[in-house]
């Protein structure tokens, strides 16, 4: 059987539909045969009820298919087998369906039913094919049925059904455009996807169906951001592109300040002829633009989310897709300031070693931007000199490169290179070298002089089509000094009777035509000879025979008068009507007669006026308007379905709309309580004078209404007025503390820049515990932390300082709760050392008393803390913390109150080693239990981790009481890469799915060396190890104080002694693989540095570089 049909494969498969099928033998009989038995044995395999047969049946009707055979007639028999029960069969007669379904339109829709059955399938391979076919059959009556299937798909759980449901999306549009609105309905819903495999494909329908509704991505803007570097290769290009255009419509212009001045200083470059007055002018206007200038530069700061936009393509440039690397490019082109687009060069060369296609679309955007921003290519000018390799419109376009990026300093390379090229055999090339020639000639005049001599010396070549290029770039080089080169053109008119190139010919006889006054005695003899030809020339060179006739016979009758009427009686009678016609006219004008107009007193005027010279400018001058990587740039025309790129808004639409809000509940909520409770006033005035000028206003208010908070007991939950008393001393205490404050602040007006409300609040919880005699310190701290904190500013949003006001209610209550009567407390503490807690609660320090890990910088034991709490003259409390260096952990939130249903939990790495495993890094978690009821049984569950990956997990707590804070480790081992760690959180009623995700710094331990061993380290892992940035050091961070702080603050790593004060060494090893990271910080003059990373993984190597300079320079 399978013999047969590999014979009939053979014999018929290939032709293509209606075409006869001969069999191999003329005489027997085959042109009637093949197509009656053909693919006989596959339908019966099809109809037997044996599984194996079907499905080997349908394996080489797909193999069919792949090779491109019509296996059309087959779909009655395959369609039978849609409600096979045998999956591998089912979802090979899918892929079948969604090939023919569209060509085979009524039969597919006696199906339908089945299809919608396997829309229900529990298979999610089955339930996607179901919906792919069913988009696949393009008839209008079962567009409600799709439309019906799509939403279902949309909310299905498995993401490859969602990631359909968005491929069949454009295929209903384009069906039924009047579904658009619902087909909106689904793209906002699928938008809201968290899963990678989705992003790319809603954006694509986005991008089909509505790309003008940019409201829909507001919400999503930063998840796209974020999921970016994970999704396929083909989605992060839609979402680049796509993103791209966002950026335009809602930031500002990151060079607005650059194009301004150069519009000021524009001025120079006027036309030659303009009078005193007006450049008078011309300078006011200039004054007044750089004034302008210079008062908008100051307001510009990038949007943190242009930023983070920024910060998220850069690691694509390392993509091995072309087309990937290649929207990176573009979107850094149209969005990034002038001084990062530099990026993009490197990865664009990398490009070049690829196959020609790719080398072509790539060069083409090289020689746009090379245009604009010439410099960013002149390192790589080698990698655009020719290979001998390269076909035609490769090297055409590493020309257009070169001479773009000719300059005074570069220019005898490139013209050594040019040089070369002309000897090559291929002669479009040599055309467009000797093109290139000139280009450099007119745009640098230093080398004009000898470009034309070089030009000259190739007109004595022996082939003729260089001759002529040289011919036709001479006449245009001497068009600017033609005074100076008489020589040349004498040399040219010699070349007359050897040049038979049309084109040569003609720009000869007009540069003798138009220069006829410094060659008087040979212009007349060019003339003659021409005549004698001139009825075998071309129409080009005749037109120009013309011309010269009439210019000699203006400027020296006396020798032309009879040629030129010869020449105009050869042309009256030319069987072109354009040389017809030119003859008479000419005729008219430089003979006059009775007839003749006004015009012929002016024939030597038009004739011989002065010409401008051609400007020689690039192709891709222009093309810029169009996106770069488009389909539209390649063609220089506008191709179906390109959408422009906006142009940069005036002011900055409003940043807030990509805020993902919080219920607006715990919004009101957090604030009416802010007001009723007075009793907690001096608390927030203390955090926010700390914080400097952001919450001025509020702080004000607040201490206005101090004096008012003397006897709050609604807050402490008891009746006794003991308690009111002692609440009642404290707000005194805290009063004369916030007066202290308030004195401060005035200083530190000048010293700080406004810092986010969540720095405010963790500077408030550390600043409400400490004693007053420790001011100084706390001073020191404070400003420490908030450098520490504006690394992640720009990240940190509106929503976060929104949902850290209801935390700071959290911290109101536990507070209160330290203020009960002395007797309760007692008992906590033995319960808290029972299940390893603590009653130290400070936000940016946990000092963890539990077995594995030791507190940071303990200093002072704890129970010497505890004993200490006694002597305390204010409510706060001695911790660890109150003599730790200002360098405190920062801390990143796990479970937010609302979402743990009052319980929260955050967490910080420790940076201390992991006792029961070195290689897994120490995160330390504080669990706070704000509800009004017990938690019980925390522990952890359903862990969900990358491959490599480990967790060591933490002491399960059995209880923890209304109230009360815990404090437990746990390891992970995070096989040094930024994945985040997956698992639920479980309590005895509830899971809470939460992930811990480490920044590239804190997968790293400390280690000490020497300087000579650090250079010798360093000095292995030189090349692709060796990652190096320059950068502009923050105003606050020009000492090495500073640095140091910064660096480790980004990174857990120690410091390396130095000979020089201008260098900041540091080192460690990832905690997994051991591997060395080294991190060198040299400072120039005017807060320049260069920051110099040295890493065994280039990808950790490549996120410390982005994390660090985050540091040093925000």
């Amino acid at each position: 059987m399978s013999a047969s049909s590999a014979f009939n494969d053979e014999k018929g498969g290939s032709s293509s539909v209606g075409e006869p099928e001969y069999g191999h033998d003329p005489a027997s009989g085959g042109i009637f045969s093949s197509d009656y038995k053909r693919h006989d044995d596959l339908k019966e395999m099809l109809d037997s009820n044996k599984d194996s047969l079907k499905l080997e049946a349908m394996k080489r009707i797909v193999a069919m298919i792949a090779r491109g055979k019509n296996a059309s007639d087959l779909f009655p028999a395959v369609v039978k087998n849609v409600a096979c029960k045998n999956i591998e069969v089912k979802k090979l007669v899918y892929v079948y369906l969604v090939r023919y379904a569209e060509e085979q339109q009524d039969l597919a829709l006696l199906s339908i039913s089945t299809f919608q059955r396997g829309l229900k399938d529990p298979n999610q391979l089955i339930r996607a094919s179901a919906l792919r076919v069913l988009s696949s059959i393009r008839v209008t009556i079962i567009v409600p049925i799709m439309m019906l299937a799509i939403k279902e798909a949309a909310s299905d759980m498995s993401p490859y059904v969602r990631k359909t449901a968005a491929h069949a999306i454009p295929k209903l549009y384009s069906l039924d455009p009047e579904q658009k609105d619902q087909l909106i309905e689904v793209i906002e819903k699928l938008l809201a996807d968290k899963t990678t495999l989705v992003a790319g494909s809603v954006v694509m329908a986005f991008e089909e169906v509505c790309p003008e509704r940019i409201d829909l991505i507001h919400k999503n803007y930063r998840k796209l951001c974020n999921l970016l570097i994970d999704v396929e290769e083909w989605g992060q290009v839609v979402i680049i592109n796509m993103l791209t255009r966002y950026a335009r419509t809602q930031f500002l212009n990151p060079n607005i300040n650059e194009s301004l001045l150069e519009e000021g200083g524009g001025g120079e470059k006027t036309f030659y002829g303009s009078d005193e007055d007006e450049d008078e002018d011309e300078e006011e206007k200039e004054k007044k633009a750089e004034v302008a200038a210079m008062a908008k530069r100051k307001p510009y700061v990038m949007d943190p989310d242009h930023r983070l936009l920024l910060r998220n393509t850069k690691p694509l440039l390392q993509s091995r897709n072309a087309a990937v690397v290649m929207a990176v490019a573009q979107l850094y082109f149209h969005l990034a300031p002038k001084a990062e687009v530099g990026v993009i060069a490197k990865a664009l060369v990398r490009l070049l070693r690829s196959h020609s296609e790719v080398q072509y679309v790539v060069l083409q955007n090289v020689a746009t931007m090379t245009i604009k921003r010439r410099g960013m290519f002149e390192p790589y000018l080698k990698s655009f000199y020719i290979r001998s390799t390269d076909p035609t419109q490769i090297k055409v376009l590493k020309l257009e490169v070169l001479t773009n990026l000719a300059n005074e300093t570069n220019i005898s390379t490139i013209l050594r290179e040019f040089q070369t090229y002309i000897r090559s055999m291929d002669k479009d090339f040599v055309a467009a070298t000797i093109q290139a020639i000139g280009r450099c000639a007119t745009n640098i005049g230093e080398v004009r002089d000898t470009c034309l001599n070089g030009l000259v010396q190739l007109l004595s070549n022996r082939d003729e089509l260089v001759v002529a290029e040289s011919v036709v770039v001479i006449k245009k080089l001497l068009q600017m000094q033609p005074e100076k080169h008489s020589d040349i053109i004498k040399h040219m008119a010699k070349l007359t009777d050897n040049i038979q190139v049309p084109m040569a010919r003609a720009s000869i006889l007009w540069l003798i035509g138009e220069y006829c006054e410094h060659v008087p005695k040979i212009a007349p003899d060019v003339l003659r000879k021409m005549a004698k030809s001139f009825t075998n020339e071309e129409d080009i060179v005749k037109l120009q025979i013309i011309n010269l006739a009439a210019k000699l016979y203006l400027t020296n009758s006396k020798q032309t008068k009879l040629l030129t009427q010869y020449v105009l009686n050869l042309a009256k009678y030319d069987q072109n009507y354009d040389i017809r016609d030119r003859a008479r006219f000419i005729r008219q004008l430089i003979v006059p007669t009775e007839k003749s107009g006004a015009l012929s007193k002016y024939a030597k005027k038009l004739f011989l006026a002065l010409k401008p010279a051609p400007v020689l400018e690039s192709p891709f001058k222009d093309r810029d308007h169009f996106q770069l990587g488009s389909l539209s740039h390649l063609l220089n025309a506008k191709a179906g379905g390109y959408q422009e790129l906006p142009d940069w808004p005036e002011a900055a639409p409003d940043p807030s709309v990509r805020n993902v809000e919080v219920p607006e509940w715990t919004k009101c909520s957090s604030r009416e309580k802010r007001k009723e409770k007075k009793v907690e006033k001096p608390f927030y005035s203390d955090s926010e004078g700390e914080s400097g000028p952001t919450e001025s206003a509020d702080s004000e208010s607040d201490s206005a209404s101090g004096s008012e908070s003397g006897s709050g007991s609604e807050e402490s939950g008891s009746g006794s007025e003991s308690e009111e008393s002692e609440e009642g001393s404290e707000s005194e205490e805290e009063e004369e503390e916030e007066e202290e404050e308030k004195d401060k602040k005035k200083k530190k007006k000048e010293l700080k820049k406004p810092v986010p409300e969540t720095e405010s609040e963790q500077s408030s919880e550390e600043e409400d515990r400490k004693i007053e005699r420790k001011s100084k310190q706390r001073k020191s701290d404070s400003e420490s932390e908030s450098d520490e904190d504006e690394e992640s500013e720009s990240e940190s949003s509106q929503s976060e300082s929104e949902d850290s006001e209801s935390e700071v209610e959290v911290k109101k209550k536990k507070k209160t709760a330290e203020t009960k009567p002395p007797s309760k407390p007692v008992k906590k503490e033995t319960k808290k050392e029972k299940k390893e807690m603590s009653l130290l609660d400070l936000d940016d320090f946990e000092p963890a008393p539990s077995p594995q890990v030791t507190p940071v910088n303990t200093f002072l034991s704890n129970s010497l803390v505890t004993d200490l709490e006694g002597l305390s003259l204010s409510d706060s409390v001695l911790s660890p913390a109150t003599i730790a260096p200002s360098s405190a952990l920062k801390n990143y939130e796990l479970l937010h109150r609302i979402t743990g249903e009052g319980l929260s939990v955050e967490y910080c790495f420790s940076r201390q080693p992991f006792s029961p495993d070195a290689n897994m890094v120490a995160v330390q978690m504080q669990f706070t239990n704000s509800a009004t009821s017990d938690t019980k049984n925390l522990h952890m569950e359903d862990v969900k981790l990358q491959s490599g990956m480990r967790v060591k997990e933490f002491p399960e707590i059995e209880l923890l009481s209304a109230g009360e804070t815990a404090t437990a480790v746990m390891g992970i081992d995070f096989c040094d890469s930024t994945q985040a760690a997956n698992f639920q959180l479980c309590t005895h009623t509830r899971k809470f799915f939460v992930s811990i995700q480490p920044p590239v710094g804190e997968l790293m331990r400390p280690i000490f060396l020497t300087e000579n061993e650090f250079k010798k380290e360093q000095g292995q892992l030189m090349g692709m190890n060796e990652i190096t940035e320059k950068l502009t050091l923050d105003a606050k961070c020009r000492n090495e104080h500073a640095i140091v702080q910064r660096v480790t603050a980004a990174a857990n790593l120690s410091r390396v002694p130095c000979g020089s004060d201008k260098e900041c060494r540091f080192a460690g090893r990832t905690v997994t693989s051991s591997s060395l990271v080294l991190v060198t910080v040299a400072t120039k003059e005017e807060g320049a540095a260069q920051l110099t990373v040295n890493c065994e993984k280039m990808v950790i190597g490549t996120m410390l570089v982005k994390d660090i300079l985050l540091a040093l320079t925000q």
